[in-house]
């Protein structure tokens, strides 16, 4: 192929993103490879044709084995490369046309499960135990990474949006609470309420956040007057995880936990995609469809 180098400056202009731009290429690789051990030649755009597409395709199924998903993403860089054909004047149009991907399960969300999150409950307060006893110094910083770890998986909230909180955004009684998410995405203003274990994690915080000049919730300690950055909160919910067993604990898992858990309860979809800030009830749908773990007791209720 000699036209490699033109096509990823293709896909570089369009602002695609340079790990979507490397597996493009990869995917193409592999086309070009079976299409020259299939057709006797190079692989160039005027020489593809829709039955080319069809037997690639077949060949990944049935000779390859390849996952839907696999099978899906290649498809979508061969029609990339046959786009940018088409608008530099190599092919009159696109040959992959009508030829359909794979039809794939609607992926489940991923979510900590009920033993999980008692893992993690326990790790949270066996490290503030550890904390109170040994490392005195270090205590308020454990008290604020328990409170965030707690109030994220309560609150589902984004990560830009637990971070942009102000003390002004919340209000707290002994009964009940709610944050007001200002600018969440979209720039859509929401009102969120605080269920108890949220309210008194965020109490636990606010009784020993340093008082000084930061407006911000979620303070770094060492700086009272900053507020957290992303990274610092990446990097509590990884040193947390890791004592619980959850090697890849991250912000949006605490939030697909939260949704999922609403789900679990019998909370209807209107409300969780309320809760979560989703225009589109579609984006919610992903926490109804079951996951592995749902499927496997399903069928452990015949027994």
């Amino acid at each position: 192929m000699n036209h490699t180098t033109d096509f990823q400056s293709y896909l570089e202009g369009q602002d695609r993103a340079a790990l979507t731009i490397r597996g493009y290429l990869a995917d193409l690789k592999h086309f070009a490879g079976w299409f020259e051990q299939t057709n006797g030649e190079p692989l160039s755009p005027q020489v593809v044709t829709p039955t080319d597409i069809r037997e690639y395709r077949q060949y990944l199924q049935v000779t390859e084995r390849r996952k839907a998903t696999t099978i899906n993403r290649r498809l979508a860089a061969i029609s990339a490369y046959l786009d940018w054909a088409v608008q530099t004047g190599q092919i009159e149009k696109n040959p992959r046309g009508k030829i359909k991907s794979v039809r794939q399960e609607e992926p489940a969300a991923q979510a900590l499960d009920k033993k999980q999150q008692y893992a993690l409950q326990r790790a949270i307060e066996k490290d503030l135990q550890i904390a109170s006893l040994r490392y005195p110094k270090r205590k308020i910083g454990r008290r604020r990474d328990a409170s965030l770890v707690i109030f994220l998986l309560n609150t589902g909230l984004r990560l830009s949006e637990l971070l942009a909180l102000q003390v002004g955004d919340v209000e707290l009684s002994e009964r009940k609470g709610r944050v007001l998410v200002r600018r969440g995405k979209g720039n859509r203003e929401r009102s969120v309420p605080l269920n108890t274990e949220a309210r008194q994690a965020l109490q636990a915080w606010l009784a020993v956040r340093p008082q000084k000049d930061s407006k911000f919730i979620w303070t770094a300690v060492e700086d009272e007057s900053e507020s957290l950055t992303p990274r610092s909160v990446q990097r509590i919910l990884k040193r947390l995880g890791q004592e619980a067993g959850i090697p890849d604990l991250h912000p949006h898992l605490a939030r697909h936990t939260f949704a999922k858990n609403l789900v679990d309860s019998g909370v209807g979809l209107e409300k969780v995609a309320r809760l979560l800030g989703h225009s589109n009830l579609n984006t919610t749908r992903i926490y109804i469809t079951p996951n592995e773990r749902d499927l496997e007791l399903a069928v452990e209720k015949l027994n």
